[in-house]
């Protein structure tokens, strides 16, 4: 477990840089430069998900049981990565509704990902690993918030085809993901 902990609090430790604002982020550019910011932002990202993977690998060996989630609770979570999928597609396709309505469509596809595999599994393992995303995507979200609030930011409004193709994709994704790359990735079969 110490491994998939410390594993968490790098990667997302790294990924927060920007929570009490720019200037932590922008002070770090300043003294290293833009290069070697980017060169050891993306080892520690690189190193924290590693952590993370072997860590909750191990954690899964040896389970701890919490909680054994009723049935219904996986077709929930079935559904609710599906719109998931659906968020993480319009963070990448420019001009759809789903961005500009909500404006941070990649950190709202992580809490609904942490949401509903935290639904569908009651181990410890399970609990640190969804639940420190869970907890980091909601404060995430709300920083990022208050910080498009404060910069007064707008975002251009969203096109019906841009939006379409969004759901479309991110129904092809999670199609792919059901069938396929869950049980090649995780190990974890979720379509028999």
């Amino acid at each position: 477990m110490a491994y998939l902990v410390l594993g968490l609090l790098v990667f997302l430790g790294t990924h927060s840089l920007r929570m009490g604002g720019d200037a932590r982020r922008d002070a770090l550019r300043l003294r290293f430069g833009e290069a070697k910011f980017k060169a050891a932002y993306a080892l520690l990202s690189a190193l924290g998900l590693v952590l993370v993977v072997y860590g909750f690998g191990l954690a899964r060996e040896t389970p701890v049981v919490l909680w054994t989630p009723p049935a219904g609770m996986r077709h929930g979570a079935f559904l609710l990565m599906l719109v998931s999928m659906v968020l993480l597609a319009a963070t990448y396709v420019p001009g759809n509704a789903i961005r500009a309505r909500l404006h941070h469509p990649m950190v709202l596809s992580v809490k609904v990902w942490a949401l509903a595999h935290l639904l569908a599994n009651g181990t410890v393992a399970h609990l640190v690993l969804f639940g420190g995303f869970l907890v980091w995507s909601v404060l995430i979200f709300r920083a990022s918030r208050h910080r498009d609030k404060a910069l007064a930011l707008q975002y251009p409004a969203g096109s019906l085809g841009a939006t379409a193709v969004t759901v479309g994709i991110g129904l092809f994704l999670w199609v792919v993901l059901l069938v396929w790359l869950h049980g090649m990735l995780i190990g974890v079969r979720l379509i028999a």
